[in-house]
């Protein structure tokens, strides 16, 4: 779902996390980082903070980075969701 950049509440450039949950897996994070730098560049390791699941089975990601546009936030949801691995994203 895109979202008009009008009807946003965000005021841009800003500081923005970026929250994904999948299977814990060093492929999940591997493959989230890199789709992190591609967007924003590299998200230093500062930026990112984990959380594992009780049982450990899911890993849940927050990458805060510097967007630029709605637009910008929109493409990196769609590439996140795209990789097979995302099980939840905000």
């Amino acid at each position: 779902m895109t979202i008009d950049s009008d009807s946003t509440p965000l005021e841009f450039p800003c500081n923005y996390p970026v929250k994904v949950l999948g299977r814990n897996s060093p492929e999940f994070r591997a493959r989230m980082l890199q789709v992190m730098a591609l967007h924003f560049g590299p998200v230093e390791s500062v930026n990112v903070t984990e959380r594992i699941s009780r049982d450990g089975n899911y890993l849940s990601l927050t990458c805060t980075v510097r967007a630029e546009s709605r637009e910008q936030l929109d493409r990196t949801y769609r590439d996140l969701h795209s990789t097979g691995l995302v099980l939840y994203a905000l």
